[in-house]
């Protein structure tokens, strides 16, 4: 990284032996992963590739010359060769004669479907002439941060050739499109032996007559960069020099804990947003230095970074040298409204008659003097990359502001890129969000069968999930099941004792941290026991009680603060039982707890309301499959009381039933996500029995 005193060069990886027999379709994914992998040469979702390949033509089997270029959203790292777009060269050729010049260049996108290669449903991106008219057989578009130092540096005109001679060529800004494609082709055929071109502010292309000649030159010239950057910023303090130190690590999540759900609460009034927590090397170095307000303020360059970070980031008001959590929190209300007033500014100032409405006025990138950076956005990966994506433009400016001085995109170009037609067409493609997204959760026994398919169930609806117990191993297991099927960045998990307030105050700062905050609280955790009132001891009494009476309120109250401070209101369900409603033979310490849980989740509803907290109990009966306390000898001692046998336990609890129905987690589950959702959102202090009917805990 840029960072580093002694650059690291980017390896070659490209692999003779693995490469040996794929088609030129499959050099290119080869070719785009390799250069997908590494962050420094591009970020998710940035950057592209390209080959032409003859094929055989579907309808009139003759062969043809036919474009390969990543599709529209695609990410070069992770694709595969469905990600390709494919179109007819002869077709993008005859575009030429009917572009009607710049002021027109947007349309020229409504063609490109009308050039597709054998009904590939893959869409074509802006991007696609840019690749097709650059006359060489494989084409990369890399966002790397050493060409971009340079791309995004006053000088950059002058650097560029300083740095590559006539090898790379140099083309001053322009958004990409249409007439950005014919830029390029105009100059490759005025510098016939160029290896590439650096776009101002912008990024790097590069070509080649085969796939691995094309990745080595690429490779090959952000190397070049990277040591000549290395060379040049030598001994020259980052940044202007560092103005304070940075706070230990564990202060550093202490203060994000408390800063992120105030923050997210202000910026999810319309829609809720998830955070992430960033506090690496790289961004600790610019959020202790002396020019880091003074940069920020310039903004990104990069179209791709721009598009992820907004304008400019906000930087919260808080002195690492003289620490005043409690004064910057009080001052935060004040700083995101003046950020809103200043972005809608932005957007008057440059808005065009056509231009869409304006979007979202909230930050996307938060800056904590000392301490790092917070992004909020939609969901968990957006936001997580849109930190990614301002770790590349920090690295830029470092560069950037080393060599020479540092410039962002001007602010028109900026907003014309934001608000440009294309793109609010992107937006407006994106499916309907599923509902419980952007909201946060947290599942106590999350790791038992009741926990794990509420957990599902809410994924499921697009929500992020922090799973806690005490049972490590179940957790791991749980998680990664989870991780495969829905994603790693919505899965967290968290030892917990939910008796000690120590431990529950750990796992909400936890959650802050990961996730932003909180929305959704389900209390799950417990245990089961059985025992004739004489033969119950303190001990036993007392474990009950401590689980599923004091460990349900010691959740809930932690979990209220966090809520309070969001204002954004909530919902905590209880998962209770039948047994705290309708009394059972042999289980006395149990049913006591589990009744105590339903009158302070009555209290609690009482206490929320005003606040949009809403507070509501789930209670199941018998459900054995699944269920951590039906394990050793809560399973014997029902089974005895019963006069039955284990196998003959489920079936009795079936026909004890009124529907004569088998009770399951993911029953249990849908109820929960019921109160967890907005179909609930008029309903507090409720109980809901999924019990498959029992008289004695009807509720009236």
């Amino acid at each position: 990284m840029l960072d580093e005193k002694t650059p690291r060069l980017l390896l070659d990886q490209w692999d003779a032996a693995k490469a040996a027999g794929m088609s030129e379709p499959e050099l290119l994914l080869y070719r785009s992963n390799l250069l997908g992998a590494d962050k420094r040469i591009t970020n998710y979702g940035g950057g592209n590739t390209s080959a032409k390949v003859m094929e055989t033509d579907p309808l009139t089997g003759e062969t043809v010359e036919v474009l390969w270029v990543k599709g529209s959203g695609g990410d070069v790292g992770t694709m595969k060769l469905d990600g390709f777009a494919t179109l007819y060269m002869e077709k993008l050729e005859a575009l030429r004669g009917i572009y009607r010049g710049v002021e027109f260049e947007d349309e020229m996108v409504g063609y490109l479907p009308h050039c597709t290669f054998d009904l590939n449903p893959r869409a074509a991106s802006i991007d696609t002439p840019l690749h097709a008219y650059v006359p060489r057989r494989h084409v990369d578009h890399m966002h790397a941060d050493a060409i971009i130092a340079i791309a995004a540096s006053k000088d950059s005109r002058a650097l560029t050739r300083e740095i590559f001679g006539d090898e790379i060529g140099w083309l001053p800004w322009k958004r990409p499109g249409y007439e950005l494609g014919l830029w390029l082709s105009k100059f490759c055929a005025e510098n016939p032996e160029a290896k590439g071109v650096v776009l101002e502010s912008h990024g790097l292309f590069t070509w080649g007559d085969d796939a691995r000649g094309c990745y080595a030159t690429t490779i090959a010239v952000i190397n070049r960069a990277i040591e000549w950057l290395g060379e040049r910023t030598a001994g020259v303090p980052a940044f202007g020099g560092p103005a304070t130190t940075a706070a230990p690590a564990a202060e550093r999540r202490r203060i994000a804990a408390r800063l992120m759900p105030v923050i997210r609460g202000l910026v999810s009034t319309e829609t809720r947003m998830v955070g992430h927590f960033d506090d690496q090397d790289a961004v600790l170095e610019f959020v202790t230095a002396t020019d880091m307000r003074a940069l920020a303020a310039l903004g990104t360059s990069c179209p791709d970074h721009f598009l992820r970070t907004k304008i400019r980031p906000l930087v919260v008001d808080f002195d690492p040298a003289a620490p005043d959590l409690e004064a910057t929190l009080a001052g935060l209300p004040a700083a995101v409204e003046a950020y809103r007033a200043d972005y809608a500014a932005y957007y008057e100032r440059r808005r065009r008659p056509d231009s869409p409405g304006l979007r979202d006025p909230n930050a996307v990138v938060y800056l904590v003097p000392g301490v790092g950076m917070i992004t909020f956005a939609k969901d968990k990966a957006t936001a997580r990359i849109s930190g990614e994506f301002y770790v590349n433009a920090i690295n830029v400016m470092r560069g950037a502001s080393a060599i020479s001085e540092y410039r962002g995109l001007p602010e028109q170009e900026a907003f014309d890129i934001e608000y440009w037609l294309l793109e609010e067409a992107k937006l407006q493609r994106m499916p309907r969000p599923k509902s419980l997204a952007g909201r946060i959760a947290l599942i106590t026994g999350g790791a038992g069968g009741i926990g794990a398919a509420t957990a599902e169930r809410f994924l499921a609806e697009g929500a992020c999930v922090m799973l806690a117990d005490i049972d490590k191993a179940a957790l791991g297991e749980t998680a990664a099941a989870f991780a495969a099927r829905h994603g790693a960045d919505v899965v967290r998990t968290v030892e917990m004792n939910v008796t000690s307030e120590e431990a529950v105050a750990a796992a909400h700062a936890e959650l802050a941290v990961e996730f932003g905050g909180l929305d959704i609280l389900v209390s799950n955790a417990g245990i089961a026991s059985s025992a004739p009132v004489e033969e119950t001891t303190l001990e036993l009494w007392n474990r009950n009680m401590a689980i599923l009476s004091t460990g349900y309120f010691l959740v809930s109250r932690e979990a209220f603060r966090v809520l309070r401070a969001q204002g954004i209101g909530g919902s905590i369900v209880f998962i209770g039982s039948k047994n705290g409603l309708a009394a059972s033979p042999g289980a006395s310490a149990y049913c006591t707890a589990k009744a105590s849980e339903l009158h302070l989740a009555r209290c609690l509803a009482l206490e929320g309301a005003p606040d949009g907290i809403r507070v509501n109990v789930v209670n199941p009966d018998a459900v054995l499959r699944g269920s951590k306390i039906w394990e050793g000898e809560w399973l014997d001692q029902r089974a005895a009381t019963y006069r039955t046998d284990k196998e003959g336990l489920e079936e009795m609890y079936r026909q004890r039933s009124l529907l004569k129905r088998s009770v399951l987690p993911g029953d249990i589950a849908e109820a929960a996500y019921f109160f967890a959702s907005e179909a609930s959102a008029k309903s507090t202090g409720n109980i809901v029995n999924v019990d498959a009917g029992n008289v004695q805990a009807f509720t009236r």
